[in-house]
């Protein structure tokens, strides 16, 4: 078979401050930058979906039709120029070549400013291109927020199963096993349950239960001839179907039909256990301070709501303040997003202090850090990542360094990503496993990085446009009767707006 190969990464935010233009997706902000045509095969050895799916189809004898991989850090709404002409390069080329199957490496969470259902529409513009005969395919992130016009166009979705999503590669390679069962002749079923309550997203991650547990369930209830997905949702996104969903397929329709019931009484009935603990900054840094105390290893904060992967824009200043109100010694944060920082710090030079109004994100309790900073070290910001998160990756996030006032080292950037691998303290010349806390800008993609040096780790509500309870949003057109946060209440708004 011809295989047309593409894919178009966004989770957004609608809640969040800044949109995601196309030189966004140039960039790649944390992702891959930008690729097109024969480029796309040098993500092979990258742990995301597409690299996964390169990697399992070549060994089969079809043909891989390139076209182009783009992703953007998580965001408020994608541009309608940003949307249209990177869809409208892959729905480009499906009219050109005439391509037999379609792989789509999609996130499942993106809205466009003239789209709820970015992927939807995608899909359902490439079934009228490509015919109802022609298999298409889509991988899909663990915090999708699953469409019906994405369940009824494409012909297979598979989902990851880990947060952090270290089996992205492992998810693409799914997604081409799928599509093996369907050109052997296979007839795939799909049945799906949506899930009636938003679930926070510290809440999902898998190193965590009910989560660990649920997935290892997935697993059990998949056997040999079913494939099952369960999405979490992303629950930022002001749209009647933001929320989780729990979907399979396969050939046989009842046990498809069991098993999509029986994992869906699974998550719904461990309902409480979604809750996560959230504590306030100053809480969390003493916390921190008394797990500290004699341990050989860091304590780790995560500075949830300021993650730059759930829509922050990395630069809320609320744990920096209260590492050094509390008088922290051998403390790091990062990455703190400032380009008027970064660039001061490399105009006065190593060893030399600056004065800085650092950081500050306009979000309400949030304001800069104005403070005198040593300057320790400069860099130009280029990074590999060796994690098992998007293993293999490489980022250029423009002129870095590392300011310290007090015991407190800052990692700042020119350009944003979230915290997820030890690579981007290093960067900066600060050694994660010699200090004594650690903050993170992640809600729980840094775990699979830092847990194996973590003595604990505690999550912190400092004040950011990524809200850890969902709850806390000004929701005005979710699905009425979905309940908020698990055990929460249910919303029950009216809705300003039509869906799109």
């Amino acid at each position: 078979m011809r295989i047309l190969v593409a894919g178009f990464q966004h989770e957004t935010n609608t809640f969040a401050p800044s949109r995601a233009g196309y030189q966004n997706f140039v960039n790649g902000e944390g992702f891959p930058a930008m690729r097109r045509g024969n480029a796309l095969f040098e993500l092979e050895d990258v742990n995301i979906p597409v690299g996964g799916f390169l990697k399992a189809i070549r060994t089969t004898g079809h043909t891989v039709v390139p076209v182009i991989w783009a992703g953007a850090c998580p965001s408020a709404h994608v541009t309608r120029d940003a949307y249209e002409r990177i869809a409208g390069e892959i729905h480009e080329a499906a009219r050109r070549e005439r391509a037999e199957a379609v792989f789509l490496d999609l996130h499942g969470a993106m809205v466009a400013e003239h789209l709820d259902d970015g992927e939807g529409v995608l899909v359902a513009r490439l079934r009228e291109i490509v015919g109802p005969e022609v298999p298409i395919v889509v991988s899909l992130d663990l915090h999708a927020n699953v469409t019906h016009r994405m369940l009824s166009t494409a012909t297979a979705m598979v989902a990851y199963r880990t947060y952090p999503h270290v089996d992205m590669a492992a998810t693409g390679a799914r997604a081409a096993e799928l599509l093996r069962r369907i050109e052997l002749g296979e007839r795939l079923h799909c049945l799906w349950r949506r899930i009636p309550f938003l679930i926070p997203i510290n809440a999902g991650s898998t190193c965590l239960e009910p989560a660990g547990s649920v997935y290892r369930r997935l697993g059990e209830l998949e056997g040999t001839s079913l494939s099952l997905s369960f999405a979490a949702g992303f629950p930022a996104a002001d749209f009647p179907e933001c929320g989780p969903m729990v979907w399979g397929h396969g050939s046989d329709r009842d046990r498809l039909d069991r098993a999509v019931d029986e994992l869906t009484a699974e998550i719904v009935g461990r309902e409480a256990e979604w809750l996560v603990q959230l504590l306030e900054p100053e809480a969390a840094v003493r916390e921190a301070i008394r797990l500290a105390a004699g341990a050989v290893r860091p304590v780790v904060i995560a500075d949830t709501q300021d993650n730059p992967g759930a829509g922050g824009d990395s630069n809320t200043t609320g744990m920096l303040k209260a590492l050094v109100r509390c008088g922290v010694q051998g403390a790091a944060l990062g990455l703190l997003c400032d380009a008027d920082a970064a660039r001061a710090a490399h105009e006065a030079g190593e060893g030399n202090e600056v004065r800085l109004a650092l950081g500050g994100s306009g979000t309400p309790g949030d304001t800069p850090f104005e403070a005198t900073f040593m300057v320790e070290r400069l860099s130009p910001g280029r990074c590999r990542f060796d994690g098992p998160m998007m293993h293999g990756n490489e980022l250029d996030l423009g002129p870095a360094a590392c300011l310290r006032i007090g015991g407190v080292r800052v990692a700042v950037t020119t350009r944003k990503s979230q915290m997820l691998d030890r690579n981007l303290f290093r960067m900066v010349g600060i050694e994660p496993e010699a200090a004594t806390v650690l903050v993170v800008k992640s809600s729980v993609h840094f775990r699979a990085d830092f847990q194996p040096i973590a003595e604990a780790i505690l999550v912190a509500r400092a004040p950011g446009p990524m809200a850890g309870d969902p709850a806390d949003l000004p929701w005005k057109r979710i699905a009425q009767g979905i309940r908020l946060r698990p055990l929460g209440p249910a919303f029950s708004g009216l809705s300003t707006q039509e869906p799109h």
